[in-house]
């Protein structure tokens, strides 16, 4: 009896193996695929008739049924029609032995000439073989250097279906693709050279709150007139962002390949993500990615930046979808057909203007807004997502004679100096949440905090006044209590000192009057 063969299907980032088995009996010619197959199923039977005749092969002139399990699974696009076309191959005796075909997945579009074609989601596809113990797959020759970063499974680039019949008949030898190296292909980052922090002249406060911000992955708004700088200073945080290792490439590189965001030339997301969203954005667009049900923005940053410039043109409905997210990392999508659930563990940074003309806070330009209108504006900012920021600057304009006098001067700390306190701070924390899941402070929960948020009697007592003359929540107290102690971090401090709180509390946001 033929082996069953093996294919694998992708919904959300959940992987399934398929099972494929073909059924051919005597009867008039028909060819039915059954078991919740979609258009682009369906279409197989004419992409393996042409396929097979291709490479010398013919499909059987009786009746075909193709039956592809489980049942529950909805199975959608052509990337089964190697599959199909294997169990055929096998029971005609083009394919002599199913040695190599029962531990291994079969994942292609079949040309009508029987070439291979590329698959999205190759990516997701090979890793979830993998942990379902499979010791191989066979993948189009586009897709090799994605599936290739996956270690131990064995990657086979194959071009077409004939030079697969030679592989599977031992007539060629199987040759698995060299795992690729991570570090080598992590070539030098151009960005970082052209956003350095050392371009940045003035805005010190700023420069030390987007340091905190990084070493703790905890959220932040910039406040300030046009021209102050906060684009800018946006831009120059993604070069201190700490170093991506191998499993967090892989998987951010999982939603960017189910996106089609991965290619040959960028096989794998190499830098932390910094997606910036114009504030015409809709709110489908930021969770996910229309019908299909795709990623959204808020995925594609995950580990690490989402950026909303001009963040109080975005209509207040659009932001409120980020409260969530922000709160959970996650973002569910249901659909009438299914269910999905994205990772949006992302930090989250905000550049707004005062007010709508911008020059409320301008030393030298006077500002045209009514207060009806400055409150109106700002009112799109609502108290439960301000209770989730962490970190709320103000970043004034810089003045004439700083620019000027910076022609003369020494540049500022470059982006790599700050980065190597950032990952220092890092280390410590990924050596106390080793054990947890968890990557930075950010992330603890209640629990964490009570574990490894200790204070001073001193610092209790400040902080305890602040939450009563402020009138903060539970939330923004735990959200005090992780900026603080990643302040503590970054001074590599065991414990938490007063400073540390007070510097906390100075990036609380101030009442508006």
């Amino acid at each position: 009896m033929i082996s069953l063969v093996h294919a694998i299907t992708v919904n959300g980032l959940d992987t399934t193996i398929i099972d494929i088995e073909v059924d051919i009996n005597n009867g008039l010619p028909a060819f039915t695929i059954v078991w919740l197959p979609d258009q682009g199923v369906q279409e197989s039977k004419e992409r393996l008739r042409s396929s097979l005749k291709s490479s010398w092969a013919k499909l059987p002139t009786t009746r075909i049924t193709v039956n592809l399990a489980p049942a529950n699974i909805k199975k959608v696009g052509p990337s089964f029609d190697l599959g199909i076309a294997v169990w055929i191959l096998l029971n005609e005796g083009y394919i002599s032995d199913d040695t190599f075909v029962k531990d291994s997945v079969f994942l292609w579009e079949l040309a009508l000439d029987g070439k291979l074609r590329s698959v999205p989601w190759i990516l997701p596809a090979t890793l979830g073989a993998k942990e379902k113990w499979f010791k191989r797959i066979f993948i189009p020759e586009s897709n090799i250097l994605e599936a290739s970063i996956i270690p131990d499974i064995e990657v086979i680039e194959v071009k077409n279906l004939k030079k697969l019949i030679d592989m599977l008949n031992g007539d060629r030898d199987i040759v698995p693709e060299a795992p690729l190296d991570f570090s080598q292909i992590c070539s030098e980052d151009t960005y970082a050279q052209t956003h350095d922090f050392k371009y940045v002249i003035g805005q010190q406060f700023a420069k030390r709150a987007l340091e905190i911000a990084a070493a703790g992955g905890h959220n932040i708004i910039m406040d300030g007139p046009p021209g102050s700088g906060k684009t800018m200073l946006a831009k120059a945080f993604s070069t201190i962002l700490p170093d991506l290792t191998l499993d967090e490439a892989i998987e951010i590189s999982k939603i960017y390949s189910i996106s089609g965001l991965l290619s040959n030339e960028n096989p794998i997301i190499k830098r932390r993500p910094f997606r910036t969203v114009h504030h015409t954005a809709s709110s489908v667009s930021i969770i996910w990615g229309g019908s299909n049900a795709k990623p959204g923005e808020i995925s594609l940053a995950h580990k690490w930046v989402l950026f909303l410039d001009e963040v109080l043109e975005f209509q207040k409905s659009v932001l409120e979808v980020l409260r969530q997210p922000l709160e959970d990392g996650i973002i569910q999508v249901t659909r009438v057909n299914a269910s999905y659930e994205y990772p949006a563990n992302f930090s989250f940074v905000g550049a707004m203007n005062p007010c709508p003309c911008g020059y409320l806070s301008d030393p030298d330009k006077d500002c045209q807004c009514s207060p009806l209108a400055v409150k109106n504006y700002r009112s799109r900012l609502s108290g439960p997502l301000i209770d989730r920021i962490d970190i709320f600057i103000e970043v004034p304009k810089v003045k004439t004679e700083e620019f000027q006098s910076g022609k003369n001067q020494v540049l500022a700390e470059s982006s790599s100096d700050i980065k190597k306190r950032i990952e220092d701070a890092r280390l410590i924390q990924h050596k106390r949440f080793e054990t947890l899941g968890i990557s930075c402070n950010a992330e603890m929960s209640t629990k964490e905090i009570q574990n490894y948020c200790f204070l001073c009697s001193d610092g209790e007592s400040i902080l305890k006044e602040a939450v009563q003359s402020l009138q903060l929540s539970a939330r923004s107290y735990y959200r005090i209590l992780k900026l603080s102690r990643t302040i503590a971090d970054l001074w590599e401090s065991e414990n938490i000192l007063v400073e540390h709180i007070l510097e906390a509390l100075s990036f609380r946001k101030k009442e508006e009057n």
